[in-house]
């Protein structure tokens, strides 16, 4: 069967779930995780990134290809361990943890956390302590210098994530590392994301093994665990391949050895972490076009999904462009260009600028936004002017026939707070 659904089996998903749709293939999420540690060291541990998409049949299906969970939320820790991820095994990372979300991660057993700062590390321990355990703890290193492109940059300057490198060894001289609580096992390095090329890619993962060797010479560390991070790219929101790392996995083992020599039996342990390469390109976004208009000169086709089911950054311009192309192209007419706008009351609710469609749209027509696993309906404006989420519906292959295992909608409730003096009251 062939990799590609066939339109017709589109078709018959929005007959019954409706539009607009998001469709994930757990057989391109699989093929995706195993290239990928072919191109990275072997021994290595790969972290799947929830903030990507947290859907646990993803998860799930990841867990089963061997992947850990990368958790920065509540949220994300419940989609963990619904999908079957040991708490034990996950890593909970981000610059904003708050000590109610850390105790409810300690209760629910997880023991491995990123820190970003002191005051980070302490809130950690303190959570730890107060339960009679101990947090297994990675100090993030916002490194200096900044040796490949990339499509958003993490660390290198001044920045929210992770210890200055000066700060990491005065933090280390004040005996801020040792809080109760606690115990830093390692290192963890996130520098950039989306990297525009290989070259780059491998100079940022090169860099960041010879910082963690200087680092664990100078701070004394027992390393246990060097997280690299990631930054393996992905199209998104327009055709296109992901990349494959063919040279990465060479250039990486040649630094680990010759600044980490005992990582090839585990002494550190090497990790890596992903999220749009791994699912990025198993996710399409099945709308509908509602109308077509021209207006002082430009064509506009308005369709039943915008920003706030796809691409919300695109309200601040960083996301686009993003294309479209018709489930069922109209034919071999002109092609039209034509800006795709979305159904909110804002001049910002744009999913595409001048896309060029052969034949073009008119209303009615079905367009699959591709490549949008990754960043697509939980990092929308879901709650803006109040449409519903669309279905997000899991696809599989078994024995040569495509299935649908998974059928859900996310849905925004208002509850009622009950604080304890309402109560009284």
């Amino acid at each position: 069967m062939p990799d590609t659904a066939p339109p017709e089996w589109d078709e018959e998903l929005l007959a019954e779930y409706g539009s607009p749709l998001y469709v994930y293939d757990l057989p391109a999420v699989r093929t995706a995780c195993r290239e990928l540690r072919a191109s990275l060291p072997e021994p290595a541990r790969l972290y799947y990134s929830l903030k990507a998409n947290p859907h646990p049949a993803l998860v799930a299906a990841l867990r089963a290809e061997g992947a850990r969970a990368e958790i920065t939320s509540r949220g994300e820790l419940a989609s963990a361990l619904s999908a079957g991820c040991p708490p034990s095994e996950l890593l909970y990372s981000g610059p904003g943890k708050t000590p109610g979300e850390l105790d409810e991660a300690i209760r629910a057993g997880v023991r491995s956390f990123s820190a970003e700062s002191a005051g980070d590390l302490a809130r950690i321990g303190a959570a730890a302590a107060g339960e009679g355990a101990e947090a297994r703890c990675v100090l993030r290193v916002n490194a200096a210098g900044a040796p490949g492109g990339a499509g958003l940059r993490m660390t290198g300057s001044s920045s929210q994530f992770g210890f200055d490198e000066d700060v990491l060894l005065d933090a280390a001289e004040r005996g801020l590392l040792t809080p109760p609580g606690t115990r830093v096992v390692g290192l963890h390095f996130f520098p950039l994301t989306n990297a525009r090329d290989e070259a780059g890619l491998a100079a940022e993962l090169v860099q960041s093994v010879h910082t963690a060797a200087q680092l664990r010479d100078r701070l004394g560390l027992d390393l246990q665990l060097v997280d690299l991070g990631g930054g393996f790219a992905a199209p998104y929101a327009v055709p296109g391949e992901r990349p494959v790392y063919g040279g990465l996995r060479a250039v990486v083992c040649a630094a680990l050895d010759e600044w980490l020599p005992g990582w090839r039996d585990g002494t550190p342990v090497v990790a890596f972490e992903s999220g749009r390469h791994l699912v990025g390109g198993a996710g399409r976004l099945l709308c509908t076009v509602t109308d077509v208009k021209r207006s002082r000169g430009a064509d506009f086709a308005v369709l039943d999904a915008g920003i706030n089911h796809l691409g919300g950054l695109s309200g601040l311009g960083r996301l686009l462009p993003m294309s479209a192309r018709p489930l069922r192209p109209a034919g071999a007419e002109a092609t039209q260009r034509i800006t795709l706008a979305g159904p909110l009351c804002t001049p910002a609710d744009l999913l595409g600028r001048q896309v060029e469609i052969p034949g073009g749209l008119r209303p009615g027509m079905v367009l699959a936004f591709p490549n949008v696993g990754a960043y697509g309906l939980s990092a929308s404006l879901l709650g803006f002017l109040g449409h519903p989420a669309p279905a997000e519906v899991v696809t599989d292959v078994t024995d040569g026939e495509r299935g649908v295992v998974s059928a859900t909608r996310l849905t925004l409730e208002r509850s009622e707070i009950r604080t304890k003096e309402r109560v009284r009251a």
